[in-house]
């Protein structure tokens, strides 16, 4: 768990803000200093992070002390191989020596426990028994053993070379994801948050049911920049709860309309989490692209929630937010330009000037760092205005850190399955388990993300499924970025599904409710997130935006309808038979015309 343990002390929060200053003023000078070789880049991008996930966090003395040494050896590790990098790109991922053998094992270690620290056992598992496998799979009789690779250039190849911990995956995470992740929290350190919350009330506040749709809004409007179902609940939950619970709301359906909506964050552009970023390198699809690709789905996921929402209010007579509570148009107005300034010129730049991405974000930046030294009130508070970005820096700093150990852990399994040819045997093993039909190979797909992401976060979930299941997918016709899709929304689904579904675990401990009573409601609320890959696939016209809008739209107006039904019909209707007729004409309205109950 990271948190701001050694910030007690002057001198921890100096160096901790030093450190912070570093990690931000790094990535964003390689955007703007021209090409840096990959071994330097991305050693260093693990370097600056390491320090937050080993000294910078809560424990005792023990934990401390080892991650003191930890971090020191695993820092020295990063720089020696950015310090080399010359002399290592001619070793082609061979190691010569005992020194460079040591220095590769302490990389993985330090990864490994990097990774543990800061989200947990299960990826580093899965990291592990990859290696595992990679050191000793030629012992494995049968079609899943492979024929060796001698251990110099195995470790190698992962530590020294641009095939595992320094590969691809990180060059997202250094060169696009951690601008992003700044843009958020830069925003996030400012006004932008209650400008969300705001708009959102004053769209919604007034309606029946309002106090849910204004944490739908809000939601939707927060989690495009977070890109995190669990700091969306906190965020967002923390006003939304209350004012629900106020008006009487159950407590189970306001924590599962927090838990679903938050989730959505995730799969609402502009950021989409690291998940987008992952799926450009994967994909080779631009980011403009895949956003325009993402944004009728996940609307269309908001608009299930609503009709669900819409449904609950006429059971419950769920009040609307008083006046009072409602904010005036004004401050609203107000309040607005804190996110709405720094998202025009991010769009702007990406769609207008064709900028790259992370050039765009960092204009974006500029923009919201400016913001940062004004307020709603008009006034010039000086304090206020440090705290702002003292706490941009650390919460960058944070998020950056998280998400480098999930990614570089997960390339040391993406760089297995390369080495060994394993991610070719799964993908054999699915085509067959399949009989070479599509559907099953979907089916099979989403119960492998279903349990991943109850285990590991949801990047690193798509990042592991679609790399042994994309192929399958792709080689039975679907298109990459269709089947990218698909796997990352199923990678999602565990969020609010049992038994590890972390959105509801925290909405649920915030307002005292038991997590199963919410994760039931929210698997009701949120059941466009498994009816709308299945979707994509049957209409492939509602991930055309950018270059057929009408039929996208079409198809959305059709998705829309069917998942409208289907949706109240889960929540709306008591009698079995007007419940089962609902769901029953919504999934013909979805599906049939597309040929898959053909």
């Amino acid at each position: 768990m990271l948190n701001s343990e050694p910030a007690k002390t002057p001198l921890g929060r100096t160096a901790m803000l030093a450190l912070a200053a570093v990690l931000v003023a790094f990535h964003l000078g390689l955007i703007f200093s021209g090409l840096v070789p990959n071994l330097v880049s991305r050693p260093l991008h693990l370097a600056l992070a390491l320090p937050w996930i080993f000294v910078f966090a809560e424990g005792g003395f023990l934990k401390k002390a080892s991650g003191a040494i930890l971090c020191a050896v695993g820092v020295s590790a990063c720089l020696w191989v950015a310090v080399n990098q010359e002399i290592l790109s001619d070793q082609y991922g061979f190691l010569e020596g005992e020194f460079q053998l040591l220095v590769a094992i302490v990389l993985l270690v330090t990864v490994l426990e990097g990774a543990r620290r800061a989200i947990g056992w299960p990826l580093p598992i899965v990291a592990s028994l990859a290696l595992a496998y990679g050191l000793l799979g030629q012992h494995i009789p049968g079609e899943f053993g492979h024929s060796g690779t001698p251990v110099a250039s195995f470790l190698g190849t992962l530590t020294i070379a641009e095939g595992g911990i320094w590969g691809s995956l990180t060059g997202v995470s250094v060169n696009v994801v951690a601008i992003f992740v700044i843009f958020g929290a830069v925003l996030n350190a400012g006004e932008a948050g209650q400008g969300f919350m705001n708009v959102a009330a004053a769209a919604a506040g007034k309606l029946k049911g309002g106090a849910a749709k204004v944490s739908v809004l809000s939601s939707a409007l927060f989690g495009s920049i977070s890109g995190s179902a669990s700091a969306n609940v906190a965020s967002t939950g923390a006003v939304t709860l209350p004012a629900m619970t106020r008006l009487g709301y159950p407590k189970r359906l306001a924590a599962a309309v927090e838990a679903v909506a938050s989730s959505g964050g995730q799969i609402m552009p502009p950021l989409m989490g690291a998940g987008a970023f992952v799926m450009v390198e994967l994909t080779r699809v631009p980011y403009t692209q895949i956003m325009m690709a993402a944004l009728l789905p996940a609307v269309l996921y908001f608009f299930a929630v609503w009709v669900g929402i819409n449904a609950y209010a006429r059971n419950y007579d769920l009040a609307a937010l008083g006046k009072d509570q409602r904010p005036e148009l004004r401050r609203v107005l107000i309040t607005s330009a804190f996110f709405m300034v720094p998202f025009l010129v991010l769009l702007y730049g990406m769609f207008v000037a064709q900028f790259t991405p992370q050039y765009a974000a960092c204009m974006a930046i500029i923009a919201g760092f400016v913001l940062l030294f004004f307020n709603a009130e008009g006034t010039f508070n000086f304090r206020q205005i440090l705290l702002r970005l003292e706490s941009a820096l650390l919460t960058a700093a944070r998020q950056v850190s998280v998400i480098a150990s999930i990614i570089v852990c997960a390339s040391i399994i993406i760089g297995v399955l390369a080495i060994t040819g394993l991610g070719v045997k799964i993908t054999s093993l699915i085509l067959s388990g399949s009989g070479g039909m599509l559907w099953p190979s979907l089916l099979l797909t989403a119960i492998a993300c279903l349990f991943l992401g109850m285990e590991v976060p949801t990047t690193a979930a798509y990042v592991i499924c679609v790399s042994v299941a994309g192929p399958a997918l792709i080689q039975q016709g679907l298109e990459p970025l269709q089947a990218h899709l698909f796997v990352f929304w199923f990678a999602l689904i565990s969020t609010i599904t049992p038994p590890v579904c972390g959105a509801v675990f925290i909405a649920a401990g915030m307002i005292g409710e038991n997590w199963l009573k919410v994760a039931m409601t929210a698997m009701a609320l949120g059941i466009g997130l498994y009816i709308i890959p299945l979707a994509m696939i049957a209409n492939p016209a509602v991930i055309d935006l950018s270059d057929a809008p009408l039929a996208a739209l079409l198809a959305t107006v059709k998705i829309g309808l069917g998942l409208g039904l289907i949706s109240y019909g889960v929540i709306g209707f008591k009698r079995p038979l007007a419940k089962l007729l609902s769901i029953g004409a919504g999934a013909v309205i979805v599906f049939a015309s597309a040929g898959v109950l053909n």
